[in-house]
């Protein structure tokens, strides 16, 4: 099963982060068109820029780690 799972996500950790990214992006939308207080009642908006700050460092990782001569002028 786990074959599987790597394989819809073709084996990359970075497009793994991005449906997680889409994923999350569709359900905060749909929070928001509800009722903004919805997600504010679990996340305060000084979260925000910390979660997105996060998700960027780690969608780096993830990107350099498949593709190791990144940032190697080859």
């Amino acid at each position: 099963m786990w074959e599987k799972v790597k394989a819809f996500f073709s084996y990359s950790e970075t497009i793994l982060l991005a449906r997680l990214q889409v994923f999350a992006g569709i359900a905060f939308g749909a929070f928001m068109a509800l009722d903004p207080t919805l997600f504010q009642a679990y996340v305060p908006s000084k979260w925000v820029p910390l979660y997105l700050l996060g998700m960027g460092i780690v969608t780096e990782y993830a990107r350099r780690r498949n593709a190791p001569d990144l940032g190697k002028g080859a």
